[in-house]
């Protein structure tokens, strides 16, 4: 149950951003910029999967399970590709550049301090740029943010996954501004 009351019947940041569509426009601006219209070497796909990634991490069902979605259905290998991410990132079939840069994600999403020399190094090694490197931190902290926004106010997780499914079009297809 929600700490706050919430008019709508909306689950996760849905029904935040509902209640309060003052924040609910510069929320969605920054996921927008971030995850799909801004410049980036990380195509939509990946950048929706540093998003998950970190939401998986902190246990934010309802920004996992959207986000998740939102990567399947971008990324070549789908809904399965994802779930083996989430399940370890060491053994999914992903290149060796993600892979390095999810790892600097989950260091950013694990503690508020620099990211370890050897993390940088290691993705850096696989080609990772200034941009890569950045981008990724950027997702990661915002989303540590939109974690702990829906995660603090208690907020519902949809009962039914098909809730997410409805969202992908939405997203993909029009951005985070038209999904308000």
């Amino acid at each position: 149950m929600p700490h706050i009351e919430i008019t709508h019947d909306l689950p996760g940041i849905s029904g935040l951003f509902a209640q309060r569509p003052d924040t609910a426009g510069v929320l969605s601006e920054l996921a927008e910029t971030l995850l799909r219209s801004g410049p980036s070497p990380l195509i939509r796909g990946e950048r929706e999967l540093i998003a998950a990634y970190v939401s998986h991490l902190n246990r934010t069902a309802f920004c996992a399970g959207s986000h998740s979605a939102f990567a399947a259905a971008q990324l070549e290998g789908g809904a399965e590709l994802v779930a083996s991410v989430l399940a370890d990132p060491d053994t999914a079939a992903i290149t060796p550049l993600l892979r390095a840069l999810l790892k600097v994600a989950a260091e950013v999403q694990a503690k508020a301090a620099p990211v370890s020399d050897g993390a940088i190094a290691a993705a850096r090694a696989e080609g990772a740029t200034d941009s890569h490197i950045h981008d990724t931190v950027l997702i990661a902290a915002a989303f540590a943010m939109f974690n702990r926004y829906v995660n603090g106010l208690a907020t519902d997780v949809p009962s039914d996954p098909s809730f997410y499914d409805v969202k992908v079009g939405i997203i993909v297809h029009h951005g985070y501004g038209a999904a308000r």
